[in-house]
């Protein structure tokens, strides 16, 4: 089987689109997000084809494309969409696949069902993406016991942000989970900085 790896966060605007474009074209591999909430900025698959310069064939479309930016349960409400969780499979491709979640890991997907839930069923190992900003200790502590609670294999802990050591360590050892590394804020975020700070920061075979 090639590799696939889901990418979800401690919530939204975390950072986890930008880490998703950067591991996809590190291991020069495919994109797929299941559900896509909110259109009006663009979607996240347009944003990771610029930001990891991947040829569009890599860049498999949605499930669901939402149009309301909220939580996808109730996009899918304002739609008129229902979305069968138990459809939402990984599509097959010939090279390593980055899924990436919507939100954080709590995020309802339906009334009776979260992310949390679709990754449970998978069973694929899971990147947890986290800033380093005020509050994350308590944010990455809930969503690694949310994931260990439903058995999912969690890889390791990625940061997005400014340095803060004790924050890092903290969440690392209390969550029992592998520290992969940091994305520090770009100047310019474009193709080629990504490309080489992810280099710099990550260790490509925890990803493997």
């Amino acid at each position: 089987m090639v590799t696939a790896i889901v990418v979800t966060a401690t919530g939204t605007d975390i950072g986890k689109t930008v880490f998703a474009a950067a591991l996809t074209a590190a291991l020069d591999g495919c994109y797929w997000k299941p559900v896509q909430a909110g259109l009006d900025d663009g979607s996240d698959l347009e944003r990771v084809g610029r930001l990891s310069a991947l040829p569009a064939e890599r860049l498999l479309p949605e499930a669901y494309r939402l149009t309301t930016p909220c939580s996808p349960h109730r996009a899918a409400e304002i739609d008129g969409v229902t979305i069968d969780i138990d459809a939402l499979e990984p599509p097959p491709r010939d090279r390593p696949l980055v899924i990436e979640g919507a939100g954080g890991v709590l995020v309802p997907f339906t009334r009776r069902a979260t992310f949390a839930d679709v990754m449970a069923r998978w069973q694929l190992p899971v990147v947890l993406v986290a800033a380093t900003s005020l509050g994350t200790i308590s944010h990455s502590l809930t969503a690694i016991e949310a994931l260990r609670t439903r058995k999912v294999d969690i890889r390791g802990i990625a940061f997005v942000g400014d340095a803060v050591e004790d924050s890092e360590a903290t969440i690392a050892a209390m969550g029992g989970v592998k520290r992969l590394g940091r994305l520090p804020m770009l100047e310019s975020l474009d193709p080629g900085a990504l490309a080489a700070a992810f280099a710099a920061n990550f260790n490509l075979a925890d990803f493997r």
